[in-house]
């Protein structure tokens, strides 16, 4: 296989792949409802089986960053051979108990094969360009968020038949994973840096990754836990009009549209920051982001088409500043740490979802999801202030 094929073809491959793939992040978030139906599953086992992907991504991105496993193979082939492991990983749903040890597990291992599939392609996109990588990061995320909202799609057209929709992402995800040997590698496709331990110290004294890592975090804090609970919500605030079954139908596809536009929403965001400022994107994502959240709260369990018109304007603004984060981080660093301190930001701020996805579900049953949706907030709120502080250190003197 040549090492070069078109460009854009090459991207289009890789956008394919990456949504077909990371379609396997959400199935056990969209089909949960179906599940807990069929079987007595309890909040903290159902919690576990979304926050274990969150924990398995932070294993399997160090392990990578560790062992350099991207540099010492061809990165198409980790993809693909991580995709397809993942989609196996994922059909072994079909014959697990429900919400047992078992289940979790393959969560967890389908969340560290995303690993291999994510951060790599990352790697890949941006070796086709450097005075576009706003963009190519920005097409990359996008398709990592269209992706997680297919599983809630499937659903939604598979209606109570949850095997059904594990068995289509299955699939999917499979026939995603070999698509991605057709690309090629750009000119500037280069040996990632292995993980460094100084990246640590680096990024506690040099003051502009500190506060990028900040941001990143009240983003993190916010995003998982909305993209995993936003379908249980809607569907509990949707049944103060409408049936149960009817509730949780439209909950699906509210989910699927919320997380699908924030994708797009991706590209354009890619676009502008390379014009008015990465920090500026991502300071109006957060504001727009942490305003929607609280207003989803207050009018929760009242009419059901604003409701709904509130989750996907937080949708669409939730996501566009990820890759914005991303993109600080790199141009604040030294070039032979750019790589570890990306690794470490990733893992910091996955681990930290992993503890916000975990205790959403178990909140809510507590004190209501309006009160859980609000707090959500906070960390949009946080990511500014970090922001700001930011775009002060940026300024000429």
């Amino acid at each position: 296989m040549p090492l070069r094929s078109g460009k854009w073809f090459s991207i289009a491959i890789l956008l394919v792949t990456e949504i077909a793939v990371m379609s396997l992040w959400f199935t056990s978030a969209a089909i949960l409802p179906e599940m807990v139906r069929e079987g007595d599953i309890s909040s903290t086992r159902l919690a576990l089986m979304s926050s274990g992907v969150q924990a398995g991504f932070v294993i399997g991105a160090l392990a990578i960053a560790w062992t350099g496993v991207a540099d010492r193979f061809d990165p198409r082939w980790v993809v693909s051979m991580c995709g397809v492991a993942g989609a196996l990983a994922n059909a072994g749903l079909l014959v697990a108990p429900l919400g047992g040890d078992l289940a979790i597990t393959l969560r967890i291992l389908t969340g560290a094969l995303m690993a291999g599939v994510y951060p790599v392609g990352m790697k890949i996109a941006v070796g086709w360009g450097l005075k576009d990588r706003g963009l190519l990061v920005g097409l990359l995320v996008g398709a990592l968020t269209v992706g997680s909202a297919m599983p809630h799609l499937a659903s939604f057209f598979g209606g109570a038949d949850w095997r059904l929709t594990v068995i289509v992402t299955s699939l999917v995800a499979g026939g995603g994973a070999l698509l991605v040997m057709l690309a090629g590698l750009g000119p500037h496709h280069a040996r990632a840096v292995a993980f460094d331990p100084r990246a640590i110290s680096a990024a506690w004294t040099n003051r502009r990754i500190r506060l990028a890592y900040l941001g990143y975090f009240g983003h993190m804090w916010e995003l998982y836990a909305m993209w995993a609970w936003v379908g249980a919500a809607a569907a509990v605030s949707y049944r103060s009009e409408l049936g149960a079954d009817e509730a949780v139908s439209l909950a699906k596809l509210t989910a699927f549209l919320a997380i699908a536009l924030g994708g797009l929403a991706c590209v354009v965001a890619g676009m502008v920051a390379d014009r008015i400022g990465k920090a500026e994107v991502t300071i109006i994502a957060m504001v727009v982001s942490g305003l929607a959240a609280i207003a989803t709260a207050l009018t929760f369990g009242g009419p059901v088409w604003l409701t709904f018109v509130l989750i996907i304007i937080w949708g669409i603004a939730v996501i566009p500043d990820s890759a914005q984060f991303s993109a600080l981080v790199a141009d604040a660093s030294p070039p032979e740490l750019a790589g570890s301190l990306l690794t470490l930001q990733t893992a910091l701020g996955f681990t930290l979802t992993i503890a916000t996805v975990q205790i959403a579900p178990a909140l809510a049953a507590t004190v209501g999801w309006p009160i859980v949706l609000a707090m959500l907030a906070i960390g949009p709120a946080f990511g500014v202030a970090a922001m700001m502080r930011l775009r002060t250190e940026q300024r000429p003197d």
